[in-house]
């Protein structure tokens, strides 16, 4: 998990949102890594070396759209490229190494942006798509409710593991665009927008979803079935690495 910039009082923060940590604890069954954003890449294979599994928040700023060849039509809103960069490295050191990944919200734009594909940067100025951002004047516990349906893609793992439709939460500006090489949408919104996403030609575990399930998660049985889901993953990749090793030693 990697952290996000944010500045306080004039000094320079490192931070990740304690509920995205949460699942993974209590559900996933693993330990969190974070990873700090702020200085650069060079480290990224050490992080790796240490990872079962790779997990990609959601945060309140936007991916830098030059990373997608568009111009900002959002400068009033925060951007935090040392994420950016950081993220997309570990996506594509993930895809090589045969790590998991689970993306959510900003995490599954960055996986459609590492994998070459792009962003719609303000889904309610398209005409044919409706508002998916939450009304930030209300408390959390109303911005995070169910505030409409998705539909999984017949026949896919993700309809099995979920069905037909779920209720979700929706809390973004941003979706995709066009689908990055190689990846293929799980789930769609009322409006044909793309809320999961997978890379299903990668022989790893890869799920980016566009809601927050890690909003009380303990709560929703969907949520409970994604963490899980990922945390299985990961103890194969962990397993699949340690037979490896002891092969290597014999």
């Amino acid at each position: 998990m990697s952290m996000g910039q944010q500045d306080r009082n004039g000094h320079a923060y490192q931070v990740m949102t304690h509920k995205y940590m949460q699942p993974v604890v209590d559900i996933s069954d693993c330990i969190p890594l974070l990873i700090p954003t702020c200085f650069g890449v060079a480290d990224i294979e050490q992080y790796l070396d240490m990872a079962d599994g790779v997990y990609l928040s959601g945060a309140a700023s936007n991916i830098d759209p030059s990373l997608y060849g568009q111009e900002n039509l959002t400068p009033e809103k925060k951007q935090d490229l040392a994420r950016d960069l950081v993220d997309i490295a570990l996506i594509k050191g993930a895809v090589k190494r045969g790590l998991p990944i689970l993306g959510i919200c900003r995490g599954m734009q960055e996986m459609n942006i590492a994998f070459g594909g792009d962003l719609y940067q303000k889904v309610h100025d398209e005409d044919h798509l409706n508002d998916h951002r939450e009304d930030p004047d209300t408390p959390p516990d109303v911005q995070y409710g169910a505030s409409h349906s998705i539909s999984m893609v017949k026949g896919s793992w993700l309809h099995k593991l979920l069905g037909d439709t779920i209720e979700v939460n929706s809390l973004h500006g941003q979706g995709i665009k066009t689908l990055g090489k190689g990846l293929e949408a799980l789930a769609l919104a009322e409006d044909g927008l793309v809320e999961a996403l997978h890379a299903p030609y990668l022989p790893q575990f890869t799920l980016g979803v566009q809601w927050h399930p890690e909003w009380k998660a303990l709560e929703n049985p969907d949520s409970i079935k994604i963490f899980k889901a990922f945390g299985e993953a990961c103890r194969r990749r962990a397993g699949s690495a340690l037979d490896l090793r002891i092969d290597k030693a014999s």
